[in-house]
């Protein structure tokens, strides 16, 4: 596991590389499924920058003793400096626009728009870094994304994007968030192919942890966060475990399998949280989500296939 969280593709055969990156994309999957769950609780429980803080606070000490040895090295590349920054700079950026889309929009509006990011990843690993991507490989990562707007739309009259849903709020601030957690989901992918997967996810945690560190204390809510713990440890550890695991899968499948095919597979965790809401929550789908689950599900399959 060290030596393939320090970078694989030279470490084993090009299969066994393959194969191992779609099992991470996969846990990246299950872990942001679960997340989102608890994000949900937690935020509701302690507020957003709360539980910003204590996922990036947690990441922070956990993987500081596997990556103390590269911070050195990190440091003496203003190269791979930068590209940590402005991966830390962007998921802090997108975290504020999206969570003020889904509180100011419709969660049928607003979703289907957010889930822009992944053609918008794919698009930036293929024309920015290069990625060489076959065309049914292509094709299954576009049927994947019409079937997870399929699945976050409620309602079927939602898709006809005429006028209307130029007006809806927080649709601009929702587009707006879908660029950024595009940009950020190539970033982690380049820098866990330029430094490693651990060292991505530690040093975006260490900048966004920082800010969320400054502005609780400017509002004199550093003190409750001890209370916070207390009050509700369930969803705080739950949240912390799910959301850094997700991260460190998913960085680890970006070094093993192109940016845009870890994406893809791991960005169907919207799925995995309709189907637990299904399940759990006793809600009830309308037949074109049906649909789109059995489409996502499908290509993810068919492109874990192919990409064998």
């Amino acid at each position: 596991m060290g030596s393939l969280l320090d970078g694989g593709r030279e470490i084993l055969p090009r299969t066994q590389n393959i194969m191992m990156g779609i099992l991470f994309a996969f846990g990246a999957l299950l872990s942001w499924g679960f997340g989102d769950f608890f994000i949900q609780r937690s935020s509701r429980a302690i507020g957003i920058w709360k539980a910003l803080f204590f996922i990036g606070i947690s990441g922070i000490v956990v993987l500081f003793p596997f990556i103390v040895g590269e911070i050195g090295d990190l440091f003496a590349s203003p190269r791979n400096l930068g590209i940590l920054s402005l991966a830390g700079a962007v998921v802090l950026f997108t975290a504020l626009f999206e969570f003020e889309s889904l509180r100011k929009g419709k969660l049928a509006i607003v979703e289907p728009v957010l889930g822009l990011e992944l053609p918008i990843t794919i698009g930036l690993a293929t024309l920015v870094w290069g990625e060489l991507i076959s065309l049914p490989q292509l094709l299954l990562s576009f049927v994947t994304f019409v079937g997870i707007v399929l699945v976050v739309t409620q309602h079927h009259s939602h898709l006809h994007y005429h006028e209307r849903i130029k007006i809806e709020k927080g649709v601009i601030l929702a587009g707006i968030g879908a660029i950024g957690m595009g940009l950020f989901n190539f970033l982690v992918g380049v820098g866990s192919q330029e430094t490693s997967p651990l060292l991505t996810v530690w040093f975006t945690n260490l900048f966004f942890t920082a800010v969320c560190f400054a502005y609780l204390a400017h509002k004199n809510a550093l003190k409750e966060l001890i209370s916070d713990v207390r009050a509700h440890p369930i969803p705080i550890i739950s949240v912390c475990f799910f959301d850094n695991v997700a991260w460190v899968f998913f960085a680890v499948a970006t070094t093993l399998i192109p940016i845009a095919v870890a994406t893809t597979i791991s960005e169907s965790y919207i799925v995995l949280t309709v189907l637990l809401g299904l399940f759990i929550n006793k809600e009830k789908l309308k037949w074109h989500q049906y649909f789109g689950i059995a489409i996502t599900i499908a290509s993810i399959i068919f492109l874990s296939a192919i990409s064998n």
